[in-house]
């Protein structure tokens, strides 16, 4: 552990489970590495990180902030006024707490802050989870220092100079699975020697995936499979009551997985969509799935995860428009199948970083001594 004073850090970003979690692995890191540390987190007002950050131990400001949507809104309508409205928040909050470093890992309050800590020549960080990286980044790239990357052959999209290759961080409570299945099963209160599916559509749940689920429960029980099903909060009490039938059958509905090393490690197999920080824990966790990627993610960058991983036979993707009809179907066959399990098993357990948060910590500490 480094003995450097008085290090203060800003970190950046949210609106999902994919930008938040990732996040909070990195101030952890930091934490372990540095006695002396100071942690901010900036994040979007009324968006999850507001909830999840302080739950995880950390101080968090809001700002006004969020995204542009496709189709003509009021909201698209204030985004300008949001925006500088932001930026001048950030400015304050910089001026405030006097980061020595600021990072930005993804979403809609990474932008103004990156943007006004570096016209304060703060040194900046970006962290691009995706393989195909978001507009946000794509703006910052030429004014941070270091951009941290989850793929190979970024430099298409970033100066090759900034680049530096360090998968995407993940919460290790999460992919520390070994010994805990018995655990899992009794959590969920599953009975062994039946195959069991995890079906995770993302921290804020997802339709396609949900209703899929829902109409081929019939299909998952006579095939002899028990589920772990983690809804999100919209689609859950519509999910609890299409699974009220089947509770007996080994049917388990959550809207959220606190406990997801359970999870993983009770699972045979997972369906899940493909944002970044879920391809990195699947890959970590070494277990096979079916991808669908979400069609409501800017310039598509689920689809480009996924087929990072089809093209290495490490997934099997399923679109999301025909979910309805191949997504069961794909699942039962799947989890059926130990030759093909155990091939995606091996070639997804290749793609997987485990250092990652740690690697981004060091560079971040870089950083803040060249200040």
């Amino acid at each position: 552990m480094q003995q450097q004073n008085n290090i203060k850090v800003i970190i950046s970003g949210g609106g999902t489970g994919g930008h938040v979690f990732p996040a909070i692995a990195i101030a952890n890191a930091l934490k372990e590495k540095s006695a002396n540390i100071e942690i901010l987190f900036v994040g979007a007002k009324d968006r999850m990180e507001m909830e999840k950050v302080p739950a995880a131990g950390y101080p968090i400001e809001g700002l006004w902030i969020s995204g542009l949507q496709r189709r003509v809104t009021v909201d698209n309508l204030s985004f300008p006024v949001k925006l500088i409205s932001s930026v001048v928040k950030a400015a304050s909050i910089i001026k405030k707490f006097k980061p020595d470093v600021a990072v930005g890992v993804g979403g809609y309050a990474s932008g103004p802050l990156l943007y006004a800590a570096s016209r304060k020549k703060i040194p900046t960080l970006i962290q691009e989870q995706n393989s195909y990286p978001g507009i946000t980044n794509r703006l910052l790239a030429g004014r941070v220092d270091r951009i941290c990357v989850a793929y190979a052959g970024m430099e298409k999209y970033f100066p090759k100079e900034k680049l530096i290759l360090t998968g995407n961080p993940v919460r290790q409570n999460v992919v520390h699975l070994e010994g805990k299945r018995p655990r899992g099963l009794e959590h969920f209160n599953l009975p062994d020697g039946k195959k069991i599916l995890l079906v995770i559509g993302g921290s804020l749940g997802s339709r396609t995936i949900n209703e899929s689920i829902a109409s081929n429960l019939d299909a998952f029980v006579k095939a002899g499979i028990s589920l772990i099903w983690q809804t999100g909060k919209v689609y859950y009490l519509h999910a609890q009551a299409a699974a009220a039938a089947y509770e007996k059958d080994g049917i388990r509905v959550l809207d959220f997985i606190n406990k997801m090393d359970y999870a993983y490690a009770a699972a045979d197999a997972v369906i899940s969509r493909a944002g970044a920080s879920s391809v990195s824990e699947l890959s970590l966790v070494k277990k096979p799935a079916i991808l669908i990627p979400s069609p409501n993610v800017a310039e598509d960058h689920q689809t480009k995860n996924a087929q990072a991983l089809v093209t290495h036979q490490a997934a099997i993707l399923v679109k999301d428009e025909e979910a309805g009809s191949k997504l069961a179907p794909a699942a039962i066959q799947l989890i059926g199948d130990e030759q093909m399990c155990a091939t995606l098993k091996n070639n997804i357990s290749r793609m997987g970083f485990s250092n990652s948060a740690d690697v981004i910590a060091s560079e971040i500490l870089n950083l803040a001594g060249k200040k």
